[in-house]
């Protein structure tokens, strides 16, 4: 039969002082003696003492719990992403629960839901690409659970977020792919409730105006981020008489499958047409061919100055400023091979 946990009562039965003594002992409070609570902690030890944390919880307020909610954790971004979030929770003595909504919004609502019933104190999200109503997580407001958010952001008034600055990532492409060249650029872009699908398709626009070139409205496709999307984007742009000699992708992934719809093409990549995208993911390095260059976002960090953030909003003390958006600056990585 398993053995019943040691509580602070049976510690004070048997050296015969007070549960509030032995409470104070074990917290190293100054109004307990050193012999006092040598002796508390030693037996304390003996018996296998571990606090009661459901009891400390409810005493503090708090569960020391933070929801993760990402998109899909088998995407390598959202993996890094994971490991800044983890490495803050524990530094300071959190726990992490993890949510996927497998990019639905009706099934990140629900997990919000349940995150809420389990009362976390907090959440750090990255939005589906399907979310367009916020209404799920505004609702948090009434129990006090904050919510912040990175990479996959809100367009809202009040939110809190980390990004990287991707409109201006997006014009270095354009600068970098005219300095090879090209000059007929195609775009592949993202989801429109993705506010980044925004920010990069302006910048390309910039990029292209900044160079004189005239933007062709066949030049610009659309994908889900599926497989599927992506090759019917690539069908498009190399079914045009003047296709064009470089495309830039909405991510790593949508490189990777637009790059695979080339080569079955039979078109050489980098070679006969150049392939740039976003999200620098590391996976991208042990490939023959992989696309010429990237923008690093740097998922690790912004998912660490996220949960950063919601700490702070969770232990919030009067006058405490704290940043409401962190725009940070991304980085263009040229791919040498």
């Amino acid at each position: 039969m398993d053995q019943k946990p040691t509580t602070i009562k049976e510690i004070a039965k048997r050296l015969n002082v007070s549960v509030s003594t032995v409470s104070r002992a074990l917290h190293n409070h100054s109004s307990i003696g050193l012999r006092t609570k040598m002796q508390v902690k030693k037996l304390a030890e003996e018996l296998h003492y571990e606090p009661n944390l459901a009891a400390i919880s409810f005493k503090q307020g708090k569960t020391m719990t933070l929801g993760v909610i990402l998109p899909h954790l088998q995407e390598e971004f959202f993996s890094l992403a994971i490991n800044g979030i983890e490495d803050v929770a524990i530094r300071n003595n959190y726990t992490v629960l993890i949510g996927q909504s497998h990019d639905m919004a009706d099934r990140e609502a629900r997990i919000v839901d349940t995150m809420r019933r389990h009362r976390v104190d907090g959440l750090v999200v990255s939005l589906s690409k399907t979310t367009r109503s916020f209404d799920h997580f505004t609702q948090l407001e009434k129990y006090n659970i904050p919510v912040v958010f990175f990479d996959r952001v809100p367009d809202a008034p009040g939110a809190y977020c980390v990004t990287c600055n991707l409109q201006h990532s997006s014009v270095e492409l354009v600068d970098w792919l005219v300095s090879q060249g090209h000059r007929k650029i195609g775009f592949i872009k993202g989801p429109e409730a993705i506010l980044h699908s925004k920010e990069r398709l302006t910048g390309f626009q910039l990029g292209l105006k900044k160079h004189g070139i005239k933007p062709e409205s066949a030049y610009v496709v659309a994908t889900d981020l599926s497989s599927a999307r992506t090759g019917d984007a690539m069908h498009k742009l190399l079914a045009l008489r003047n296709r064009p000699t470089a495309v830039i992708t909405f991510n790593d992934y949508v490189a990777l499958d637009a790059m695979k719809y080339a080569r079955d093409f039979g078109l050489k990549i980098n070679k006969d047409i150049a392939f740039v995208s976003y999200a620098n993911l590391p996976l991208t390095r042990y490939l023959d061919n992989p696309p010429a260059a990237s923008v690093e976002q740097f998922p690790y960090l912004q998912a660490e100055k996220a949960t950063e953030i919601l700490l702070q909003l969770i232990s919030r003390k009067g006058g405490e400023a704290i940043p409401q958006r962190v725009v940070l600056e991304s980085r263009l990585v040229i791919n040498k091979s």
